[in-house]
């Protein structure tokens, strides 16, 4: 493959991020009381805490980083109940009455969302559009005529197809129709900015580290202040308190890339996704140059798999073949977790923490799903049910549906677990600038990052969660680990979880 263009060599920034104000909310200086704690402010943290408050709670939003910069800054965008093939295989393994409940919470998300945009006149790129799942190969046409005929019996507007709009030779597709995309940062700056006020609060730069149950709740923070509470939402990506819910064992991360790419001429309007692997996925934003597509794909293991960079050129190279690219000023990636039979976990943490909540393993479908878990968030702490708590769970033992995926995915860590270990490396060589490699160190295996200024940054490669072996990530210069998905900075600094603590900085 070509050497890496040199908008490649820039640092990523996703489109959303770019194009929206920087959040100044302040750290948690003393401790405070509420009703409702939310640990998480991406969009199912955000969502919660504000159709809490409507409620008449007392909501306190606690942020490691700033809000709506981590897997929702970073998203396709898509508010759509279409999750690739979804519906047949939840019918299969679980039922038509939990693939029913499944579909319905999605459809009913993607109408709060479009009520609470209209209801607060919120100005976020809300467009109506149809969502397409088509593939290439003629083994899928079943698999698609099936998902159209039973997304159909549960309500959704489904259809089969032999073509799409796209300039793009296809065996068939699906589309559901009434879907939606946005501009997720300015949706939820809008949710945020109503949230603190009469008790309630936002506190960004305040790392959770554990809850004391009991009544109330306490939530302890990296910077020593408390919050009391009686109820705790558990909204972080990955589960920051686990409770003996083994979520490393349930949970497995994965990688995708995007790119934001400027076209001449028209796009032809719908949002799209193959069936197959590798995954490639096309919406349009409207913006100031109207001509911005995102294109998106190419997921993998985190930790796992070739150059980093090589995914971004091939999701160029896709672009090249459907329009005329004039420029990518836009290219991100992002981090997911799918557990093991592929329905995200939001409900009660454990049965044994009545006053815990947790929403995580979205699958890359955050937008209906997360806004699904406030929902489901809502309902259970003012009536204790929710009409979609059996299929999400957090508790449900379901061996047939995940027995595949969770032998393989655990295999496959114990697999780099052991692999890391024994892996030779070199001894410390010279190391161009903004580049990294594992080298030995005094005798033990190690991180080397060169700055752009220089700086030779050194790590003890040994991930913090568990102690997997991280790897290099050379499109985002990070350290990240193929077991359980824990990210770093060159530095050291943690970027996602599990890890809760920060790799040693072996000083040069």
């Amino acid at each position: 493959m070509e050497n890496y263009p040199t908008d490649f060599r820039r640092v990523p920034q996703s489109y959303w991020m770019a194009s929206t104000p920087r959040t100044e909310y302040p750290a948690l200086n003393e401790d405070v009381e509420a009703d409702i704690a939310v640990i998480g402010g991406g969009i199912a943290g955000i969502t919660s805490a504000f159709l809490l408050k409507k409620e008449g709670y007392k909501v306190v939003v606690l942020e490691a980083d700033r809000i709506l910069q981590g897997t929702t800054g970073h998203t396709t965008a898509k508010i759509t109940s279409q999750h690739s093939l979804i519906y047949a295989k939840l019918q299969k393994k679980f039922g038509e009455e939990k693939a029913r409940q499944y579909a319905q919470a999605n459809e009913i998300a993607l109408q709060l969302i479009a009520g609470l945009i209209q209801d607060n006149n919120i100005d976020c790129d809300f467009v109506r559009q149809s969502a397409y799942i088509f593939t290439q190969q003629d083994r899928y046409i079943p698999e698609i005529m099936e998902e159209a005929k039973i997304a159909e019996t549960f309500g959704i507007k489904a259809s089969f197809l032999r073509e799409i709009p796209l300039p793009l030779p296809i065996k068939g597709a699906v589309r559901f129709d009434d879907q939606a995309q946005f501009h997720p940062r300015k949706y939820l700056l809008a949710l945020a900015k109503e949230i603190p006020g009469k008790g309630s609060h936002i506190f960004e730069q305040t790392k959770a580290v554990d809850i004391q149950q009991g009544t109330p709740c306490l939530v302890l923070t990296d910077n020593g202040p408390r919050i009391a509470a009686s109820k705790v939402i558990i909204a972080s990506h990955y589960p920051f308190y686990e409770a003996m819910g083994l979520f490393f064992t349930r949970l497995y991360p994965e990688r995708s890339y995007a790119l934001g790419v400027r076209i001449k001429g028209d796009y032809p309007g719908g949002m799209y996704i193959s069936a197959e692997d590798p995954t490639r996925s096309l919406r349009s934003q409207h913006d100031k140059e109207n001509n911005l597509v995102i294109v998106g794909g190419e997921h993998h293991k985190t930790g796992q798999g070739e150059d980093t960079h090589n995914h971004y050129l091939k999701l160029r190279d896709f672009a090249r073949q459907l329009f005329e690219v004039e420029d990518i000023p836009y290219r991100w990636s992002t981090q997911d977790y799918t557990t093991m039979d592929e329905v995200p976990y939001i409900g009660n943490l454990t049965t044994d923490t009545p006053d815990v909540y947790v929403a995580t393993g979205f699958g890359k479908w955050g937008m209906t799903t997360g806004t699904a878990a406030a929902l489901i968030f809502r309902d259970l702490i003012l009536n204790s049910y929710s009409p979609w708590m059996n299929v999400y769970s957090p508790s449900r033992f379901t061996p047939v549906a995940s027995a595949k995926n969770f032998v393989q995915e655990n295999l496959n860590v114990a697999k780099h677990l052991i692999s890391g270990k024994l892996s030779s490396v070199p001894g410390i060589a010279e190391i161009p600038r903004g580049e990294g490699k594992i080298i030995e160190h005094d005798g033990q295996r190690a991180g080397a990052y060169r700055d752009q200024q220089g700086v030779l940054h050194i790590v003890d490669t040994t991930c913090t969660h568990l102690g997997c072996e991280l790897q290099w990530n050379s499109a985002e210069a990070s350290w990240d680990c193929p077991c359980h998905g824990s990210r770093f900075t060159y530095e050291g600094e943690i970027i996602d979880s599990p890890a809760q603590n920060k790799l040693e900085h072996i000083q040069e």
